[in-house]
Formats: structure tokens, C-alpha cells, sequence
């Protein structure tokens, strides 16, 4: 009573060439979502990380960095992947480099 009936209707006929097209249209949302990820989130990251990097490659005794868990310090000793981290006198921390976050420029730890 209060629904019409539903007819289903011949499909047009799609010509051979039209397939192909249809296909690489249908597909241009989605590349074009993965470009603009590439530049909005991968990209950044990647340029993110080679810039912390070379950071922790070009550290030195005596720079003054900040780690992740926020501690201040001064850089005593380099290993390979370890540092000493003078945080205060007579007190020494073993760090990882990676968890160097900032380095400080000289005389901003007291």
C-alpha cells in the first residue's frame, strides 16, 4: 500500500574501451589519498628522523642535552650507543643516545 513496486531496468550496453577507463577512474581517489599521505605524514617523519640523527651523531663531550624523560645534563663520557650524562657534580647517568632529545645551547644547565 504505502511501497511502490521496484522494476529493474536492462543495463546499457558498455563499450570495450570504456572498462579500462572506468577502472583507472575509479582508482584515482585512492592514489591521489596516498600522495597526499606521502607529503601530509610520511615525508615529514622521514626528515624528522634524519634531522635527530645527525643530532645524536654530532654529539660531544661537553654539549648539554635534554633526554626524553626530561632530565638536563652534560655529556662526561661517548660510547657507541651509550653516553654518560653528568647531571649534577659527582653524579653520572648511563643514557642511551637515542633518548637525547635536544641539545642545549652552552651554559643553560646551572
Amino acid at each position: 500500500m504505502f511501497i511502490s513496486s521496484a522494476f529493474a531496468q536492462s543495463a546499457p550496453a558498455a563499450a570495450a574501451g570504456g572498462d579500462l577507463q572506468s577502472t583507472l577512474m575509479s582508482m584515482l581517489p585512492l592514489v591521489l589519498m596516498f600522495v597526499v599521505l606521502y607529503f601530509v605524514m610520511i615525508r615529514p617523519q622521514m626528515k624528522k628522523q634524519k634531522e635527530h640523527k645527525a643530532m645524536i651523531d654530532a654529539l660531544a663531550k661537553g654539549d648539554e642535552v635534554v633526554t626524553v624523560g626530561g632530565m638536563l645534563g652534560k655529556v662526561s663520557k661517548m660510547g657507541d650507543s651509550h653516553i654518560g650524562l653528568e647531571v649534577s657534580n659527582g653524579v653520572e647517568l648511563q643514557v642511551q643516545r637515542s633518548a637525547v632529545v635536544q641539545v642545549l645551547p652552552k651554559g643553560s644547565i646551572k
